[in-house]
């Protein structure tokens, strides 16, 4: 376990340095800079600016520089957005909004998702499988901006019963959590589902029926556990994805979290905050599928930590 962690986290570091170099790389290639706009500044102002953030020095002595300030805690400094404020200051502020939008989006996707897909599984071919599979097979189809749009015009101007913008409230959360967790709930249903199939054919099931176990023992308790691993495998990088921030879904609903500042950082090409919530998005994703893995162990205890069956 320790060997394998230790490489698991060498690769990480390798992983991420390659991430930052390729974000640095492709951000400074784009066309264009952070201090142009409508309005261009003149030469000497922009030069004056340049040399201010050290954009003025060769491209690849900004990226070592960048990524020495970054391994000792320095993410920099806005240039645009909130001049001059710390980009670390700013992701702190940020981010546990989108965690608390991401986290609860996931407890729906997965408290639903599971159990609807359990259903599906040992109703095969009734009437229900099949309104459960229209169900998500419409929550995979539709885009989550346009579920968003759709709540946001229904729940909040036809009926006027809940708030569509920020989230002043607990009712405030209802549609962005809703629309944030519908794609992942559906695709967690159908992959329960397709995982619940392969298992309850088997001879074990078949002999717990044989006993005289009822339904709900044989999938939630026998049958779950070995067909949950594919739902596991996918939650690594949804974790990440859904509590980093939805950019869509904060922009529809006007969320002040770091999903939607990430987007208007891009736009403003505002540099810092850009790598920073780039690397940071890694992090937690690179995080999240070694934390699958290790979770792996105690679902099914044969499977070693590099997923080979013992």
């Amino acid at each position: 376990m320790i060997r394998f962690l230790i490489r698991r986290l060498t690769m990480s570091v390798a992983t991420l340095l390659i991430i930052a170099c390729l974000t640095f790389l492709l951000m400074n290639l784009v066309p264009g800079g952070p201090f142009l706009s409508e309005k261009a500044p003149s030469p000497e102002v922009l030069a004056a600016m340049e040399a201010k953030y050290g954009l003025d020095k060769p491209l690849g002595v900004q990226m070592v520089t960048w990524i020495s300030d970054f391994a000792k805690g320095d993410l920099g400094v806005s240039f645009r957005l909130q001049k001059n404020r710390p980009v670390a200051d700013i992701i702190t502020d940020l981010f546990p909004t989108s965690a608390k939008l991401g986290f609860i989006a996931l407890g729906i996707a997965v408290l639903l998702g599971i159990p609807l897909g359990c259903v599906a599984a040992y109703h095969r071919g009734h009437w229900l499988d099949s309104m459960l599979q229209v169900i998500t097979t419409l929550g995979i189809a539709i885009p989550s901006f346009v579920l968003a749009s759709i709540l946001l015009v229904i729940f909040g101007v036809y009926w006027n019963i809940l708030p569509t913008l920020g989230l002043s409230s607990w009712q405030s959360y209802l549609l962005p959590c809703f629309a944030l967790a519908f794609y992942p709930m559906s695709y967690i249903a159908r992959l329960t589902r397709s995982s619940m199939l392969d298992v309850i054919h088997q001879e074990y099931i078949r002999t717990a029926r044989a006993k005289g176990v009822s339904p709900t023992k044989i999938i939630f308790k026998h049958a779950l556990r070995n067909s949950v691993i594919p739902v596991i495998t996918y939650l690594g990088p949804l974790t990440a994805g859904i509590i980093t921030g939805s950019f869509v879904i904060e922009s529809v609903f006007n969320i002040p979290g770091l999903g939607r500042y990430y987007i208007q950082s891009i736009i403003g090409r505002d540099y810092p905050i850009i790598m920073a919530t780039t690397v940071f998005y890694a992090a937690l994703l690179i995080s999240m599928n070694l934390l699958v893995d290790i979770i792996y162990k105690f679902i099914d205890p044969r499977i070693d930590i590099t997923g080979e069956v013992e």
